[in-house]
């Protein structure tokens, strides 16, 4: 029963887009590791920029000062 765990930043990801990840992580378990995509587990957790930080600041900081 392997658990996959995706973590993205949360900027406007679609449904289709996730749906691609989570087959796609499903279709490399089975592929690489034999496992039952029936019991094969992938959740993607959509974080908040503010909650998400590098390099001592938050990805919202970044991405303000790289859009100037």
């Amino acid at each position: 029963m392997p658990y996959a765990n995706i973590r993205i930043t949360k900027t406007g990801t679609t449904a289709e887009q996730k749906a691609a990840v989570i087959k796609g992580v499903t279709d490399v378990l089975v592929g690489v590791l034999g496992k039952d995509p029936a019991s094969t587990f992938v959740v993607i957790d959509e974080v908040e920029t503010d909650n998400w930080g590098i390099g001592g600041e938050s990805i919202t900081v970044r991405r303000g000062r790289a859009a100037k």
